[in-house]
């Protein structure tokens, strides 16, 4: 009716936006641009959907002409914040929305946006400040509620992070990423045993995935149970990132004959890692931009037969995509060892030490399919430093350690390390943590307990080589509980220092014990908390056992099923066959 109805045409781009579809988006924002070419909200919102299309550099200049047009738009130096945080300037990011601040003092939404970027630059306890700040301005702000809640997990404030978590759900039970990050959370936490978490994950399936039902079709792949098979792996962590380390000896070892492998990728910023993900694929498919409708009608198009989450719970999960069943057989695997708790989630892979037969069978939605031997399947690093020296030789006294992410450094686990300081003088602890409030809190601690603060060290985040490094100084590695480390206990075996575990009641609480398992190392596993403590002093008054250990771990490691590639793919592939001819039948 009005061709040159200029906000027409930006409605339009914003309404097609919210679907997903940005390609048409896009072509909405530039008509509305060449009607009006000083049109400053067009170009701030072509720059956002281009920032979601993974254009990042193309979104950040438009939003910057959006502020040229418009200097004193709060929102554009909002937008153009965000934007500078996905392209890894946060920085620039932290410049950009402090301007919007400046405009809008009390804009609630760039408080917490600053609260999300503080926290992404390991700045926790400016973070939190942020986030409460968004919420003072705005009671019942949901997003900064939850944003609040990582923030306090970040910084080992676990029950007052489920609080938030759990606020963010009471104003708005619809808010899906509030809920899952409460899901993932409530593993680091020791008073939620298996049952309690199933029963968690139950209530999301009951209020996200239940609903989306409807929109589940038949599926129409071959029923050939020895047909090769279409493979699809969905994550946004093919990158320098725990599970992008952890799934590229599979992706690489894959028999190409019977499997073909997508990986469906939601990598904001690609690295090395990215390029050797994307080598070894069949096909890759960047999910930037789509939605869980877009992502699970494109994997139907792909004609996936088994259809791999590796995220879970964890953030930019693909969960609602699940929920849709775009494959007739799906599982998940890698992220971390628990339930999805989605009706429409067959399988997950596990191993015989993580989930014990009968241990925990009834709380998990999905079937567990246990691997022979492990869950992990280290990646070779020859570019890692070389095993340096027992540091305790030089140094005159035992260092302990704990290098994994601080909201898993319990109140359980910390007084078990503080009982290790007491017992073992002149012993030293360091500990992984960025800096912030929460480590004055444990220096706090310990001065109350009688131990100098001195002998705690705390170690920032570094990249890969650097913090590999840091092992240099450490004798012996402390498994947290109740949630243990996986990544971090390979690492710290790869460079020599033994890891002493807590064998816990949840499969997130017995990484340790099969990753000692699969090294033959049964009598680093403890079964209480006081065992614990007395096989890591015993460990510390022996350093001939320490030096052996130093001498011979990465060998073990090597000769171990952790860094099997071929003999790992071929169990996954095995388990893979049989959840396809179960399908078939």
């Amino acid at each position: 009716m009005k061709p040159d109805f200029v906000e027409v045409h930006n409605n339009l781009g914003t309404v097609l936006a919210r679907k997903g579809d940005h390609a048409h988006a896009q072509k909405c924002y530039r008509e509305a641009i060449r009607l009006k070419p000083d049109y400053s909200q067009a170009y701030g919102n072509l720059g956002l959907s281009l920032r979601d299309s993974g254009r990042l550099d193309e979104g950040i200049a438009c939003l910057e002409e959006a502020i040229r047009l418009d200097p004193q738009s709060a929102e554009a130096w909002n937008n153009l914040g965000n934007t500078l945080a996905r392209a890894g300037r946060l920085e620039d990011a932290v410049a950009a929305l402090r301007h919007a601040i400046q405009i809008k003092p009390a804009y609630a939404e760039a408080h917490n946006n600053l609260g999300v970027i503080f926290r992404d630059a390991a700045r926790p306890t400016e973070a939190i400040a942020a986030c409460h700040r968004a919420i003072e301005l705005k009671p019942d702000y949901v997003a900064a509620h939850s944003n609040l809640g990582n923030a306090l997990k970040d910084a080992g404030e676990i029950d007052a992070a489920i609080a938030s978590f759990r606020q963010s759900i009471r104003l708005d039970p619809s808010y899906v990423k509030g809920h899952s990050n409460l899901l993932y959370s409530i593993h680091f936490h020791p008073a939620y045993d298996a049952e309690m978490i199933f029963r968690e994950h139950q209530l999301w399936d009951q209020q996200h995935a239940r609903p989306l039902a409807k929109s589940i079709s038949p599926h129409s792949n071959d029923r050939n149970p020895q047909r090769p098979l279409r493979i699809g792996y969905v994550s946004p962590d093919f990158r320098e990132h725990p599970v992008g380390r952890f799934i590229l000896p599979l992706l690489a070892a894959h028999d190409r004959k019977q499997f073909e492998v997508f990986c469906y990728s939601g990598v904001q910023r690609g690295d090395a890692m990215t390029e050797q993900a994307r080598r070894h694929a069949s096909h890759w498919r960047s999910t930037l931009g789509y939605s869980a409708d877009q992502l699970a009608q494109n994997i139907r198009d792909d004609r996936i037969d088994i259809l791999v989450d590796l995220t879970m719970h964890m953030a930019q999960n693909q969960m609602l995509c699940f929920a849709r069943k775009p494959a007739p057989v799906q599982v998940t695997y890698l992220a971390y060892c628990s339930t999805t708790g989605l009706g429409t989630m067959d399988y997950r892979l596990t191993d015989p030490h993580l989930d014990p037969q009968g241990m925990n069978d009834a709380f998990y939605s999905e079937k567990s399919i246990r691997l022979p031997e492990t869950y992990w399947c280290y990646p070779l690093d020859e570019q890692a430093p070389e095993v340096s020296p027992l540091p305790m030789a030089a140094n005159g006294a035992v260092t302990f350690a704990s290098l994994n992410n601080f909201g898993k450094v319990s109140a359980d686990a910390l007084d078990g390390w503080i009982h290790l300081l007491q017992a073992i003088p002149k012993s030293r602890l360091i500990l992984h943590a960025h800096e912030g409030d929460h480590r004055q809190r444990v220096w706090d601690l310990l001065r109350q307990r009688g131990i100098d603060p001195n002998r705690l060290i705390f170690h920032a985040s570094a990249p890969l080589g650097q913090y590999l490094k840091q092992y240099d100084q450490i004798d012996i590695g402390l498994d947290p509980f109740p949630c243990n480390g996986g990544t971090t206990t390979c690492d710290a075996l790869w460079m020599g220092v033994p890891v002493v575990t807590l064998a816990g009641r949840t499969a997130v609480g017995r990484g340790g014990v099969s990753i000692l398992s699969n090294l033959g190392l049964p009598e680093l596993i403890a079964q209480t908390p006081q065992q614990y403590i007395q096989i890591a002093s015993d460990l510390a008054m022996d350093a001939a056992r320490l030096g052996e250990l130093r001498r011979t771990l990465r060998q073990r490691m090597r000769a171990s099923p952790l860094m099997n590639a071929p003999r790992f793919a071929r169990n996954v592939e095995l388990a893979y066959r049989q959840m396809w001819r179960d399908w078939c039948s």
